[in-house]
């Protein structure tokens, strides 16, 4: 290791003298504390450095360790289920060292270094490896198998390998070639700003389902897929992220709570263990990872969060497993970036941020994706990531450099949330770039006629938009009775089938089958309204039928009964139309 001196102190940027042979992104030890922190600019002698903790105290003089090493994250079973701050600090055995608040300069393994893990290989040893080789795996938790992976970079014969119990820094064999002999253990380091590498990315396929009807019906993301959730403040972003984390049919979740108030994360911490996954019974923590950097914390520390869940992320992808990174909120994370360049002296571009926000949201988002890995697998990363712009108005900078990364923008209405309509999607605003691409899948998976339906869905929310305007300046008994009709299935849509309550045991998880069986229904519901005005009947008598009622409650019917209580429905449907004949 070499030592330098702070030369000076500003918030948390130090920058330091003397340091022997500095490199670009090495980390370094500030200060008597040892605070972290991670070079970012070098010039002349000078090394600037942006410090992850508090530097209250920090003085001019005080020594500065370089470690030589990259900011990296500790990759290795024991993940799942943690939660750790942006620095992959684990949270739990912090608190066991310095209590309920963090103290400056404490550090602790980020994986356990005791705990031995079963080892079951699967390479025949004297084969042919290379980097991201699967040689064993280890039973993580139910419902994730941990794949123990050859790291990047070498290649060559296995050997040594055999079952047993292992701690994540024991040797469970070797990768041998020529001479050259590399010890391989469960656990492996990787800088976070640096791409795990892929052999080919292709393009998504697959929906991700979450079980909110407004997202898989109308406003899809694709394994592998980005999208954007811009909102104002209160109108459900982080119940959104924490609703997706939930449900949403990923094999792995990496939570990131970037900058975010610390009653969201604790009422996460709290939620999550209670939680069982719909398809296997099992905690949900038996699958998600937590990064949890509150508004509290350091504000240097949340640009790092962002890179250590991305990393997460990758590591499992590797694995060939679907992998969903919530980030709440990017607006954090860029207003970190906006301080440390004010520090820096940066000439600012728009509203302050810097000039290289937009390169900076389009290279983290770029590593989400559906790819082909270096073992031959598919493995996907989809990155959903919140926005929090200043009352709603995404023409702000984090907002619009967002949406050119981003497939996907649902649009959150505070208009909605007032009226306590959620998920607050505004289904005008929004959009899904992947619609062509999943349509395929829509029509083997889960209707024929899917695209029909989308479109005739949609048709009728955008006409309904314009039938009130109309009634605004003529009122609704001047509306003629075909408009009426409309009005009335858009009602339908809205709050029978888009408004999801997350509170209640049934409603808050849709599956994909019974979404289709839902919006049919109230399709046909239109066409035998219609059938029905087109013989002699009023619309203000169609509006009165008891149909409406049981239409509904069908949100609120359990999954096992759903069929049957759509095939009643249709019949008396079908019976609108015929008595009317």
């Amino acid at each position: 290791m070499s030592e330098g001196k702070i030369y000076r102190v500003s918030g948390p940027v130090v920058i330091a003298l003397g340091l022997d042979n500095p490199s670009m992104y090495d980390v370094v030890k500030v200060g008597k504390l040892g605070l972290i922190g991670e070079i970012i600019k070098l010039d002349g002698d000078q090394a600037v450095i942006q410090v992850y903790e508090d530097t209250t105290g920090i003085r001019p003089g005080e020594s500065v360790v370089n470690t030589h090493l990259q900011l990296s994250v500790d990759l290795g079973p024991g993940l799942l289920g943690s939660i750790y701050d942006g620095i992959q600090r684990p949270l739990d055995k912090i608190k066991e060292q310095s209590g309920d608040f963090i103290e400056r300069g404490a550090s602790a393994p980020s994986l356990d270094q005791t705990k031995a893990w079963h080892f079951v290989p699967t390479a025949k040893n004297g084969s042919e490896v290379s980097s991201g080789s699967v040689i064993g795996e280890v039973a993580e938790t139910e419902l994730v198998l941990h794949k123990i992976m050859v790291p990047a970079g070498l290649e060559g014969k296995i050997m040594g390998l055999s079952e047993g119990d292992y701690t994540i820094n024991q040797k469970i064999g070797e990768v041998v070639k020529g001479e050259l002999k590399t010890a391989i253990t469960l656990s492996q380091r990787w800088n976070v700003r640096s791409h795990r590498p892929v052999r080919e990315k292709i393009a998504p396929h697959k929906p991700l389902i979450t079980g909110q009807r407004v997202i898989d019906s109308l406003f899809p993301v694709a394994k592998g897929g980005t999208a954007a959730v811009p909102g104002p403040f209160g109108s459900g972003k982080t119940v959104i992220q924490q609703q997706l984390a939930k449900w949403s049919d990923a094999d792995v979740i990496v939570y990131v709570g970037c900058g975010e108030r610390g009653n969201e994360m604790a009422d996460i911490l709290m939620s999550f263990p209670k939680l069982l996954d719909p398809k296997s019974g099992k905690p949900i923590m038996d699958r998600t990872i937590l990064i949890a950097n509150t508004s509290n914390m350091p504000v240097a520390a949340r640009e790092a969060s962002i890179y250590t869940g991305i990393t997460i992320a990758e590591y499992y992808r590797d694995m060939g497993y679907s992998v969903a990174l919530m980030s709440d909120s990017t607006s954090r994370w860029a207003e970190a970036l906006r301080e440390i360049s004010g520090r820096l002296e940066e000439m600012p571009g728009e509203e302050g941020y810097p000039a290289y926000l937009g390169r900076r949201i389009a290279e983290f988002y770029e590593r989400a994706g559906m790819s082909i890995l270096l073992n031959g697998e598919t493995g996907s990363i989809t990155v959903i990531g919140a926005v929090s712009p200043p009352g709603g108005d995404v023409s702000e900078p984090v907002s619009q450099n967002t949406l050119r990364a981003t497939r996907v923008f649902w649009a959150l209405d505070s208009a909605l949330a007032n009226a306590r309509h959620f998920p607050a999607i505004n289904w005008l605003n929004s959009y899904s770039l992947y619609t062509d691409d999943l349509k395929d899948w829509y029509s083997k998976n889960v209707a024929e006629d899917w695209e029909s339906l989308y479109k005739r869905c949609m048709s009728i929310l955008q006409k309904e938009a314009e039938i009130k305007d109309v009634v605004q300046l003529v009122g609704y008994d001047a509306l003629p009775e075909d408009d009426k009709i409309t009005l009335y299935t858009a009602q339908s849509i809205r709050e029978d089938f888009l408004q999801q309550s997350a509170f209640d045991e049934v409603d808050t998880y849709t599956t994909i089958k019974k979404q289709g069986l839902m919006l049919r229904t109230i399709i046909s519901l239109d066409d035998a309204y219609r059938f029905a005005l087109s013989h002699g009947t009023s619309a203000e008598e169609l509006r009165k039928s008891p149909i409406k009622q049981r239409i509904s409650r069908m949100k609120f019917v359990k999954e096992d009964e759903i069929e049957g209580f759509c095939s009643e429905t249709a019949a008396e449907i079908a019976a609108i139309g015929k008595k009317r004949t």
